[in-house]
């Protein structure tokens, strides 16, 4: 039974992402024309086109792979106000929950990706049309032999960041930079339990490029009570439960300045975010003691 699920839930995200590429794909192009009112309405029309996409697949997982949603901390959410999301990641199987959770309840979600994504197949031609920022990460050997790419990261940033500015956003990090497992937390020997270690580069970026715009942080922590799934998992019904917290953060002053040129500020957003992943961490360690009660 679990296979019929998996195969009808997979060829229904599949259809319903097709019918949704082609009129997302043609406001990017007509997004290439120098028109700024034009591009404006393009970006829009876009984004509707999205949000309605991202209701067919919650549509699609209530039929085929039904499951229990627990969120609390939704209540101080708008939909004309510019947010930065930021959460902990264990599995694409985030982002259909995120989706879900805020779809019409805060501005469409924009997430950083890694370059290499804009090549999947129709998503990443989707992707690009909703104005979603493709990141170079360039590791510290790249930095030693070529240091002008110095920096490169933070242009990416504002680049993306100076469109976001025309309409209401919520742009995504995963501050982790990469998906939670055994192996690169062991790696990293990192010092929260349910954690990787936050990497504040991101976060103080879009800070840094927009923080006075940015009406409030929204902090989210997904736990999944039977063990991360796979999309696989996920689309086979066999995730029966999700538990998902989000907390609604006031920008403190503290999170805006130059990241890349003041020592001091650098300290001290490094110390801060810390602090806020030690807090997620708890709240980790809490869902997984009232799965073992």
């Amino acid at each position: 039974m679990s296979v019929i699920r998996c195969v009808l839930s997979i060829f229904f995200y599949t259809i319903n992402t097709l019918f949704w590429f082609v009129p997302i794909f043609i406001c990017g192009l007509i997004k290439l024309i120098p028109i700024k009112p034009l591009q404006k309405l393009m970006s829009w029309l876009a984004k509707q086109c999205a949000t309605v996409w991202v209701s067919g697949n919650s549509v699609n997982q209530n039929i085929f792979a039904p499951y229990k949603l627990n969120v609390t901390g939704l209540d101080q959410l708008q939909a004309k106000d510019w947010y930065l999301v930021i959460a902990n990641h264990q599995s694409w199987v985030d982002i259909l929950v995120m989706q879900r959770i805020f779809n019409r309840r805060i501005p469409f979600l924009n997430f950083f990706l890694k370059k290499e994504l804009i090549y999947v197949p129709f998503l990443g031609l989707s992707w690009w049309a909703l104005d979603f920022p493709f990141m170079t990460r360039t590791s510290k050997s790249q930095l030693k032999k070529n240091p002008k790419l110095r920096g490169k990261d933070l242009e990416t940033t504002r680049k993306a960041c100076e469109k976001f500015k025309e309409m209401p956003v919520s742009v995504v990090n995963f501050v982790e930079g990469t998906r939670f497992t055994a192996e690169k937390h062991q790696r990293q020997n990192s010092p929260f339990e349910y954690l990787l270690k936050p990497k504040a580069g991101g976060v103080a970026f879009v800070m840094q490029a927009m923080g006075e715009q940015i009406s409030k942080v929204v902090n989210v922590t997904i736990h999944y009570p039977d063990g991360i799934p796979s999309f696989v998992d996920f689309a086979s019904g066999r995730v029966k439960c999700i538990d998902v917290r989000v907390e609604v953060m006031d920008v403190s002053p503290n999170l805006i300045g130059d990241y890349t040129n003041d020592a001091d500020f650098r300290v001290n957003f490094q110390a801060e975010l810390n602090q806020i992943w030690l807090q997620k961490n708890q709240q980790l360690a809490q869902f997984e003691s009232q799965v073992k009660s």
